[in-house]
Parts: structure tokens; C-alpha cells; sequence
């Protein structure tokens, strides 16, 4: 199946619920400095997917998704502090690193996967 648009990328999907779900969670935050740090790396994730998906070449959708993880690792980072801080609960921050690392994950398999067809 080929994947036209990065709306249909799943990936994509799923970092853009993350966002939201990042944004929602911090939304009351006085720490104007922390909470907009983590939204915008949170909104880095999706982004880098769809300029990587939008370059139309393996080797720079690599680039972009490898820049989408580091977002995601700094957003992993800034959970443990938000937590440390006390600005989440530990079942919030639990979930969101969860996810956090399930997207990653997801994201190094497509950068697997694209290093596969590169080399065929």
C-alpha cells in the first residue's frame, strides 16, 4: 500500500494525539518557560515526520524521523522533570512516557524499514 499523503502516515497519527495530549496536560502550567519548552518539542515530533514525508526522499525522511526521536527524547527529559517538579501526577507522567516510548519506537522502526529499501 502506498501512503500518498502524511495524514496517512499512522505515525504521524499518533504524534499529532500526542501533542494534544501534551498541550491539554500543561494547559494550567504557570511555568510559562517549561510548559511552552515541552509543547513546542512535543509539536517538533509531528512536524519533522511531515517535512521528512514531504521531502520525498528516503535519506531525508530518515534525517527528519532521526530529528522527530531527539524531539521526542527531549520531551521524555522534560517529563521526568515535570514530575520531579511535582506539575504532573505520576499516573499522567507514566502514561505520557509510555507513549513517549512507543512512539519512538515506532519511529526507529520506520527508520529501519527505510534503510531497508535504500539498500535494495
Amino acid at each position: 500500500m502506498k501512503i500518498n499523503t502524511f495524514e496517512e502516515l499512522e505515525i504521524w497519527q499518533d504524534a499529532r494525539k500526542f501533542v494534544v495530549q501534551i498541550h491539554t496536560t500543561f494547559r494550567e502550567l504557570r511555568d510559562f518557560s517549561f510548559k511552552d519548552q515541552i509543547c513546542r518539542a512535543a509539536l517538533s515530533v509531528s512536524n519533522n515526520i511531515v517535512e521528512g514525508f514531504e521531502r520525498k526522499g528516503n535519506k531525508e525522511f530518515i534525517r527528519f524521523l532521526n530529528i522527530a526521536r531527539s524531539s521526542l527524547a527531549e520531551v521524555r527529559s522534560m517529563l521526568h522533570i515535570g514530575a520531579d517538579l511535582n506539575y504532573i501526577s505520576n499516573e499522567i507522567y507514566t502514561n505520557l512516557l509510555n507513549l513517549a516510548e512507543t512512539i519512538s519506537k515506532r519511529i526507529y522502526a520506520l527508520i529501519k524499514y527505510l534503510k531497508t529499501t535504500l539498500q535494495g
